[in-house]
């Protein structure tokens, strides 16, 4: 069977807190840090699958340190250090209570709900006529409420600003600093071979200053296409090519499981699990240039300890 790392249960020196998201494992120390853990965890729906991928989560957390470092000039963010492969050690800060996803192409859940008739999302009016994994003319913000459990929520600019979730100063700098770093994954996109069609991007405040944190350009939290044959897919009506998450949505849809009640998660046999970690390697290579180095997976839970106790006693 596959060795991946499912849950964690630290008792790290200084620990404050645990919070056990649906991939992360987030554990307080002090005041002022969090050790932030990429599991092996996979969700979709909303909820999270029985099984984990091997390697999945070193794949999301060294795409992520890898985008941190490379936006850090246009907005500051929360990591510190990276000390193991599936570790980032970072800033605690006070996240905002939304999420700000940007679309650049219109597909996944928005083309869905379009699909069904549906012409603004998000407070915004959508051109009748688009077609599936169509780009839009600039592309859209379409923040959703951040949920502790349960769904994440579509939200207007205008709701959140009314309801107080964000002050409007704030959300102007959000928003600048969402297109700022859509821009510059694009182009890094870009210059591999690919299409950074849709992401989400969290922040945090520490003492008045805004941080990016959590994830960045990561298969998880953005979706791929790959630029060579988009165009003639497009004008034929054909599936893209992508490196995403969806595909495992797809997989599920196929079987019969959206999350909803009543519905059965399909069997997860160890070869479907390990054609998933092979798909999260191959988007690793493919947006970060470089070979993926598979870390040490025999004990995995024992590793991070040492490396994390070894950082912290640096």
């Amino acid at each position: 069977m596959f060795n991946a790392l499912t849950k964690t249960n630290y008792n790290f020196p200084g620990q404050t807190h645990v919070y056990h998201g649906k991939v992360r494992d987030v554990y307080s120390i002090g005041e002022d840090t969090l050790v932030m853990i990429a599991t092996d965890r996979i969700s979709a729906f909303d909820v999270i699958l029985p099984e984990g991928i091997p390697y999945k989560g070193q794949v999301l957390n060294q795409i992520a340190s890898k985008f941190l470092d490379a936006t850090a000039d246009i907005v500051p963010n929360w990591k510190l250090a990276s000390p193991d492969p599936m570790v980032t050690v970072g800033v605690r800060c006070e996240p905002f209570k939304v999420e700000m996803v940007i679309r650049g192409y219109i597909t996944g859940s928005a083309w869905r709900e379009y699909k069904r008739g549906v012409r603004t999302l998000c407070g915004l009016t959508l051109p009748e006529g688009m077609r599936e994994n169509q780009k839009f003319e600039t592309p859209l913000i379409t923040p959703t409420t951040k949920a502790d459990e349960g769904h994440d929520e579509n939200i207007s600019r205008e709701e959140i600003i009314a309801q107080g979730l964000v002050s409007q100063e704030d959300y102007e700098q959000l928003e600048k600093y969402t297109y700022a770093l859509f821009q510059r994954g694009t182009e890094m996109a870009a210059e591999k071979g690919l299409i950074l069609v849709d992401t989400k991007y969290e922040f945090g405040k520490k003492n008045g200053k805004i941080y990016l944190i959590d994830e960045i350009h990561t298969p998880d939290s953005s979706r791929y296409f790959y630029s060579e044959g988009y165009k003639e897919r497009f004008e034929k009506g054909e599936e893209q090519k992508q490196l995403s998450k969806e595909f495992v949505r797809k997989w599920l849809m196929d079987n019969g499981f959206q999350g909803q009640e009543g519905q059965e998660v399909p069997e997860m046999t160890a070869a479907y699990c390990n054609s998933v970690s092979d798909r999260y390697i191959e988007l690793f290579e493919k947006i970060t240039g470089e070979e993926f180095v598979k870390a040490d997976a025999r004990d995995l839970e024992a590793r991070i300890e040492r490396n994390v106790l070894a950082f912290f006693e640096k």
